[in-house]
């Protein structure tokens, strides 16, 4: 082969590997991968990372092979505000999916929405989120909308009329699951008997315990994440207490029975997915989440894999022109539009409302399922 063929084709093939890589559509994602939080972060990754290559080896979004760019935001403020800025400015990201925990989405959603860049939560779940700016989006159901279900749920499987309340007062999602408890308790007319708080990293509940098994309530509502409430399960039925407790979806973890096992019995959980939704698009989600972790699958992995099925038919409509200001704002036109129906089942976008007189972004409109705790899972509440 002479000197001149190989440099056509060394020029051709770097030409076709430079059209290759320019064709990739790379897609932000922070997330808590360490830290506490991780036991969300590590399932929406997983969730992420199976849409994605499910969506590729299909032949991606019309031919453009999705590239996921994975940052640890630690589950912290300050590092997620880091990663969003390195996605959008260094790796010119064409959105983010991320981050974990409300408290994080609150610090880092305002640098996406400053840039007009997409943000896409799957598991923040804090009233206000979407206040944030109208490049906010999430599929990840409104605290606001599940938990009244989950209540009157309570009221008709226990025939409760008094509860005692637990929350988190340092934590956004957790202050937030609160502020809706509140107002469900009251609407639906459940008598409080006590309210009792903790702070992040708490591990010894029994103060607030004893002051609650003194209220004598018919079940405890607590406003937690998975660990924390798997603690305070584990210490409530060291004092005696047999109460059932109903929670939001921070208890919808493994997390949950690896540390409290069946002393969470009885839990109720309000949730868009169930492992027990047999509808085709779940059931070939959970099989193939199990072929490829060889574990089982939760709510905030389905939510990631669903979220990346939304943005991919958000893309179908838009033709990228690689100027990543034009591709973010297309997308961000794109999104609201979407129907889905997948392993969450049906789903589609609600505008939220303007906050403060600004533009506000898209929430989840998306039916709550009721699970309950039996023998170490949750099951659907029949």
């Amino acid at each position: 082969m002479s000197q001149h063929l190989k440099l056509i084709i060394a020029t051709a093939l770097a030409g076709y590997s430079a059209i290759s890589h320019a064709a990739d559509i790379k897609i932000g994602m922070a997330e808590a991968l360490t830290g506490p939080a991780a036991k969300y972060g590590v399932a929406i990754k997983n969730g992420f990372t199976l849409a994605a290559e499910g969506i590729n080896a299909k032949g991606g979004i019309n031919g453009n092979k999705i590239v996921l760019v994975i940052e640890d935001e630690q589950g912290k403020k300050e590092e997620a505000i880091n990663v969003f800025k390195k996605l959008i400015f260094q790796d010119k990201v064409l959105m983010i999916f991320g981050p974990t925990l409300s408290n994080s989405a609150f610090a880092a959603d305002p640098i996406a929405n400053a840039t007009k860049t997409v943000v896409f939560g799957t598991s923040n779940t804090a009233d206000g989120i979407t206040g944030m700016g109208p490049f906010t989006f999430r599929n990840s159901v409104m605290e606001a909308d599940v938990l009244p279900v989950t209540t009157r749920a309570a009221v008709k499987h226990f025939g409760i009329k008094k509860v005692a309340v637990l929350y988190g007062n340092d934590d956004a999602f957790t202050k937030s699951g609160y502020d809706v408890f509140k107002s469900a308790l009251a609407d639906q007319k459940i008598t409080v008997t006590d309210t009792e708080t903790y702070a992040k990293g708490d591990v010894d509940f029994k103060a607030q315990l004893t002051k609650i098994k003194a209220s004598n309530p018919d079940a405890i509502v607590c406003s937690c994440l998975a660990e924390e409430a798997a603690n305070i399960i584990l210490q409530t039925r060291s004092l005696g207490m047999k109460q059932p407790f109903i929670g939001g979806n921070g208890f919808n973890s493994p997390k949950l029975f690896e540390i409290a096992k069946d002393a969470a019995d009885n839990t109720l959980m309000g949730s868009p997915w169930s492992a027990e939704n047999m509808a085709p698009a779940n059931k070939q989600f959970i099989a193939d989440y199990k072929a490829k972790f060889n574990t089982d699958p939760d709510q905030f992995a389905a939510q990631a894999y669903d979220a990346m099925h939304i943005v991919t038919e958000a893309l179908k409509q838009v033709k990228l022109s690689g100027n990543p200001e034009k591709d973010r704002l297309a997308l961000r036109d794109a999104l609201p539009a979407v129907k889905h129906d997948g392993a969450t089942g049906k789903f589609a976008f609600r505008r939220a409302a303007p906050k403060d007189g600004k533009e506000a972004g898209y929430d989840a409109q998306q039916d709550a399922i009721v699970n309950i705790a039996k023998g170490g899972k949750f099951v659907l509440l029949k």
